[in-house]
C-alpha cells in the first residue's frame, strides 16, 4: 500500500503516519511544500527513531508525483494501481472502496484538505470517513490509520503479524468462570 500526504503542515501528524507506515510496510509519499523541515536534528528531537526504517519519497508537486507513479507503463502484477482521494467532500464511504494491494491513498493538508482542482478529476475514487456534519474533519493521522487499516483488511493483512504473545505469562484455554475465580483469588490475597 501507499499513503500520500499532499502538503502536510503539522510535524507530529506526519510523524505518527510515518510510524504507522513502518508498522504496516506501507510507503509514505510526501508532496511539497511541507509545513516543516525533515532533518536529522528534527527527527531526533521528535523521538522518531523509526524514521530510518521508513520508505519515504518526496515530490516537488502533485504533477511530479503522478508522473513518477502513474505513467502509462505502471502496472504491478498486471494491475494498474489506483489513487484514492480521502476527502470530506466525497460521496462514497471508504468501506465501499475496493482497494488493491498497490493502491495509493491520498490525504490533504490539515487546514484545507486536497484542493478541489485535484479532486474534480478523481470523482470515482474519492472516499470519505462518515462523521457528524457539525465537525469539519478528523485528525489527519487518525484518518490515515482508519482508511489504511481498512485497505489492509481487504488484503487479509498480508505480510503483517496477526497474532501476539504474552511476555511473562501464557494464554490458557480457560473459561470465563476460571478467569472470574482467578480475579477473586487475587482480590482476596
Amino acid at each position: 500500500m501507499n499513503i500520500v500526504l499532499h502538503q502536510p503542515e503539522i510535524p507530529p501528524n506526519t510523524g505518527n503516519i510515518g510510524r504507522t507506515c513502518v508498522a504496516t510496510g506501507t510507503v509514505l509519499h510526501l508532496i511539497e511544500p511541507l509545513g516543516f523541515e525533515i532533518t536529522e536534528k528534527e527527527l531526533r528531537r521528535a523521538g522518531m527513531d523509526y524514521w530510518k526504517h521508513l520508505d519515504v519519497r518526496r515530490y516537488q508537486n502533485f504533477e511530479t508525483f503522478i508522473e513518477k507513479n502513474f505513467n502509462s507503463d505502471t502496472e504491478i502484477n498486471h494491475i494498474k494501481p489506483r489513487i484514492w482521494m480521502a476527502t470530506t467532500k466525497a460521496k462514497k464511504l471508504y468501506t465501499q472502496a475496493d482497494f488493491g494491494p498497490d493502491d495509493f491513498i491520498m490525504f490533504g493538508k490539515e487546514s484545507a484538505g486536497i484542493p478541489e482542482e485535484i479532486l474534480v478529476d478523481y470523482e470515482e475514487t474519492c472516499i470519505r470517513i462518515p462523521m457528524l456534519d457539525s465537525i469539519r474533519s478528523l485528525n489527519l493521522s487518525n484518518s490515515v490509520s482508519i482508511v489504511l487499516y481498512e485497505a489492509l483488511r481487504q488484503q487479509n493483512f498480508a505480510g503483517l503479524q496477526q497474532e501476539g504473545q504474552l511476555h511473562r505469562l501464557h494464554w490458557s484455554n480457560s473459561s470465563a468462570q476460571d478467569f472470574a475465580l482467578r480475579c477473586k483469588v487475587r482480590k482476596n490475597t
